[in-house]
């Protein structure tokens, strides 16, 4: 027994020592880790540094003169009024009936977002001291579209620009360059991460940042946007012009009805103007830098602010209607969007607004109803209900009349205001099918007027159809209001051989 006390005791003191042995080891390793996260934070802040160093000798320069080209307008087409069908049943062809179409549109697609030189890798809180046990870090709160966000940044240590010119903006550059603005760089990321911001609405973003730290509409506050939206990867420039400081943003996209200036065979567009065509910039790139795009991939994350109820229905099949609410956020968000074509074909615009995903409060308030209208029914029998729920229960008008000017829907757009055009419809009624019945959409641009063409996987469909790559899209056209217009009806005074064909995601 005692013999077997003494190897229990033994066995304890060996099993501790191993304890302590195992506890030092996991110290030690978490110390040389902790080693490792610094040293490569001193590399990555030291390799910045030296570019924006390198980038501060460029802007002590001379800067050249330059006059801004002027805006392209929106393209202006001869609108076609909508068509009212007879009541009576109008029935398309008794065969399926090709048309055809003069070129196709290849669906624009999304590139990754432009990412900082190195990462930026945030900077921790001071430790707690005897004196300071909770560490005070400061920071600006500010708001965009609606979502308020703050990032840390200490106003004592902002830099002021005395005098506008190339001397004064490289200085600031460089304090923008020290150590205690990595973390506010670091927040817009996580910021762009968290809310899923597309590169525009990180542009805006950054804007309300900027003006609530200097000031709305300051040289300071422009300067600060410049600053971190080139840090986290994006393509711009600088100018001055009347004693002002300006952004100039690249995109590969030609964005309608904004000045800009090309360089390089790119084109620069001008984010904060008030008139002015002759400037002095600053044409010195900045390593890895990338180009802005316009697509929204994903939903931008931002607060909920409800509208007043909008109200939708059939009027050939009255279990058919829905009620929403909108996110006046997303709304503002929409109004902001620029207009652009990309790929060089102005009809290129509407795959923007189509394939943009469909914000979850939509998709909670109007796809039960919908969804339950067709649950019964064969693939025809869905597509033609809910073509005749976009055709019937919505209010057609005009965008000059209503706008002022030509201005194309994102689907919750079209769903919440009282009017909306061919476009709008077509835009929405793809939406609704991809989401509601997978089906494969595109949309057809004839001169003046835009409509849709589903494809069709069962049954035997009749009618008009846009053969493309082995697949037959069968025509529909949400602009053909009334009774008679299922699938497959071309509206009249179409002419097929001047039509474009329009892919979708």
């Amino acid at each position: 027994m005692l013999c077997l006390g003494l190897a229990f005791l033994g066995s304890m003191t060996l099993s501790a020592q191993k304890s302590e042995t195992f506890d030092d080891f996991n110290s030690r390793r978490q110390k040389r880790f902790d080693n490792f996260k610094e040293e490569r934070q001193r590399e990555f802040e030291k390799f910045r540094r030296e570019r924006n160093e390198e980038f501060a000798k460029f802007l002590r320069r001379g800067w050249r003169k330059i006059e801004l080209s002027p805006v392209q307008p929106r393209p202006k087409d001869d609108i076609i009024p909508p068509v009212i069908a007879p009541e009576e049943e109008v029935l398309p062809a008794p065969k399926p009936v090709p048309v055809p179409f003069s070129k196709v549109i290849p669906a624009p697609k999304p590139k990754p977002q432009p990412k900082p030189v190195e990462p930026i890798e945030e900077i921790p809180a001071p430790k707690p001291t005897p004196v300071r046990p909770t560490p005070v870090v400061p920071v600006q709160k500010f708001v965009f579209f609606g979502t308020p966000a703050e990032v840390r940044i200490d106003k004592q240590q902002l830099f002021r620009l005395k005098k506008l010119n190339e001397e004064a903006i490289a200085d600031a550059w460089l304090e923008l360059s020290e150590e205690q603005f990595t973390n506010l760089v670091h927040d817009c990321l996580r910021i762009r991460e968290n809310h899923n911001l597309c590169d525009w609405a990180y542009l805006m973003m950054l804007q309300n940042m900027a003006d609530a730290v200097f000031g709305k509409g300051t040289n300071e506050a422009t300067l600060l946007v410049a600053y971190v939206y080139c840090q986290s990867g994006y393509k711009m420039r600088m100018a001055i012009g009347e004693g002002k400081l300006y952004l100039l943003f690249a995109s590969d996209h030609v964005i309608f009805e904004r000045a800009y200036y090309e360089l390089d065979g790119e084109h620069y567009y001008i984010f904060n103007t008030d008139g002015v065509n002759r400037m002095r910039i600053c044409e010195q790139a900045y390593p890895q830098e990338q180009t802005m795009s316009l697509f929204i991939d994903k939903i931008p994350k931002l607060d909920m602010a409800q509208t007043a109820s909008s109200a939708h229905k059939s009027q050939r099949n009255e279990d058919i209607h829905i009620a929403m609410t909108a996110n006046k956020n997303m709304l503002d968000f929409y109004a902001s969007y620029p207009t652009s074509k990309y790929g060089g074909n102005p009809v290129s615009r509407w795959a923007m607004y189509a394939n943009m995903p469909t914000p979850e409060n939509v998709v909670k308030q109007i796809y039960p109803s919908l969804r339950k209208a067709i649950s019964q029914c064969d693939q025809l029998t869905a597509v033609n209900r809910i073509l005749n729920f976009v055709q019937t229960g919505f209010v057609y008008e005009y965008d000059d009349k209503v706008w002022g000017g030509d201005r194309a829907f994102f689907p919750e757009e079209s769903l919440y205001y009282p009017y909306c055009d061919c476009e709008d419809r077509s835009i929405l009624f793809t939406r609704i099918i991809r989401d509601l019945l997978g089906l494969e959409c595109i949309l057809i641009y004839y001169p003046g007027h835009l409509a849709a063409a589903v494809e069709l996987t069962e049954g035997n469909p009749t009618g008009d159809y846009i053969s493309y790559n082995g697949h037959r899209f069968f025509i529909t056209d949400p602009t053909i209001i009334g009774y008679g217009a299922p699938v497959g009806t071309t509206m009249r005074g179409m002419d097929n051989k001047e039509a474009q064909v329009i892919l979708l995601d």
